[in-house]
């Protein structure tokens, strides 16, 4: 095989998948709490592409014969909870929230996506198309306010040791 072992193809499924359904997790999580706020058509919007790119990471798992990570409850919880929990502290920290993950989110993906370089063209084409929203709902993040909120950098910080640990761990688990 070209470009990455079978052993980095295996991880990078299924770190993808599980960062896509963590994802998904916390906008539900968002919604929960801001349902009926102005931002929640955004929010929507945002959930319904993370759900695309988590069937089709699903249907990449399958494809590869890849498990899914053994992590998934606690993601399925801590997604949630993460949502939940900036969104009570109102649209401004879950907007800073999702800035914070995608911008890990975005390098994580680039550094895949030049791993992978032309082999295996049908994880590539999941990876740019993901990254490509992501870095949509980064900007989108961004142009609300996110760095606005008070404490960003503090936030900011925690929430990337968070998003990092969870790769690290999805990846492994």
């Amino acid at each position: 095989m070209n470009g990455v072992s079978a052993e980095a193809r295996t991880r990078m499924l299924r770190v993808n998948h599980a960062g896509e359904y963590g994802a998904q997790r916390i906008y539900e999580g968002q919604l929960a709490v801001l349902g009926r706020h102005a931002l929640a058509p955004r929010i929507r919007h945002m959930a319904a592409q993370e759900k695309k790119h988590l069937e089709t990471f699903t249907a990449l798992l399958l494809k590869h014969n890849v498990r899914p990570t053994l992590l998934q409850p606690l993601w399925h919880v801590a997604g949630f909870a993460l949502g939940a929990g900036t969104a009570l502290l109102g649209a401004k920290a879950a907007m800073a929230c999702t800035a914070a993950v995608e911008e890990v989110i975005e390098g994580h993906y680039a550094a895949q996506a030049e791993a992978l370089g032309d082999t295996q063209p049908d994880i590539k084409a999941a990876i740019d198309s993901a990254s490509h929203d992501e870095v949509a709902h980064k900007q989108e993040a961004l142009e609300y306010g996110a760095e606005t909120l008070p404490g960003y950098p503090i936030f900011k910080a925690v929430i990337t040791f968070g998003s990092i640990a969870a790769i690290w761990l999805s990846q492994r688990v």
